[in-house]
């Protein structure tokens, strides 16, 4: 039974053909307010109940992440780490939920979950994203791992939305250490005259919008500079054949979730 096939047998397009066509082509795509609001309502709770929490902390820790500022009257976070290992409502959205309904569409059934985050870009200038790939920071045995985000919240252009430049999962993997030899996680200024930033498209969208994007299409994000935070959901999979390279980057160990296939393979 081919990718097709299979996906329209289960009913889980979430994804249309012309959809899955352009991730293909340009190595990213966006759905606009594919995420029902029942979903979103969920997703909102579980990620205001670790806001919560952030109060409770004078300085980061291994869940939750938060920037300079942050106070139990003001809180500031940054990302919240491996959400899917933390909430029901975060696991079942990436592990069985319209997440994995997603990664099926674009990499067949199963696909391997590999890990999640909760960044949160808060209000009032969240922080950059330095432009990058994704794949360096955990080599896998092919290039099938992509990422499915979901923003919680309506995001503008204000808000520092992902910006991704389309057809970059085709060119050249880029050197993420500085000319030290010390790893900074970002391209360095040089290389970037070879990506062609003028092209780039800033994914914003209303709530429950989807972006995907290939581990090797160069993407980064501005500042927010709006009043209001900017809560983007990302899950990372791979094809079921797919598999981190052990003892390089982060290998897949980054939650009692990592590795686990989704879709039923039939």
């Amino acid at each position: 039974m081919t990718r097709d096939e299979g996906t329209a047998a289960k009913g889980l397009h979430i994804l249309s053909r012309e959809r899955l066509s352009f991730y293909e082509e340009h190595g990213y795509v966006l759905v606009e307010s594919a995420i029902d609001d029942g979903w979103l309502d969920r997703l909102r709770a579980a990620s205001q109940e670790f806001v919560e929490e952030s109060r409770t902390l004078t300085a980061s820790n291994r869940r939750l992440d938060v920037e300079p500022g942050h106070s139990a009257e003001f809180p500031r976070l940054r990302r919240l780490s491996s959400p899917v290992d933390l909430h029901p409502a975060f696991a079942e959205f990436a592990l069985a939920g319209p997440a994995a309904e997603i990664a099926v569409d674009l990499l067949g059934s199963p696909a391997r979950f590999h890990h999640s985050k909760l960044n949160y870009k808060w209000s009032g200038g969240g922080q950059r994203v330095e432009w990058h790939q994704d794949i360096q920071y955990w080599p896998h045995t092919d290039f099938t791992p992509l990422t499915i985000g979901v923003y919680l919240d309506d995001v503008d252009t204000e808000m520092g939305p992902m910006g991704i430049v389309p057809g970059s999962h085709q060119g050249p993997l880029f050197d993420l250490y500085d000319q030290a030899g010390t790893w900074t996680g970002n391209i360095m200024t040089e290389d970037l005259t070879d990506v062609d930033l003028a092209s780039v498209d800033w994914l914003s969208g209303p709530a429950g919008s989807v972006t995907v994007h290939n581990c090797a299409a160069v993407h980064g994000s501005m500042p927010n500079e709006s009043t209001r935070p900017r809560p983007l959901l990302l899950q990372t999979y791979s094809a079921a054949d797919s598999f981190p390279l052990l003892g390089v980057g982060t290998t897949g160990l980054t939650g009692g979730s990592s590795g686990q296939l989704v879709g039923d393979g039939d």
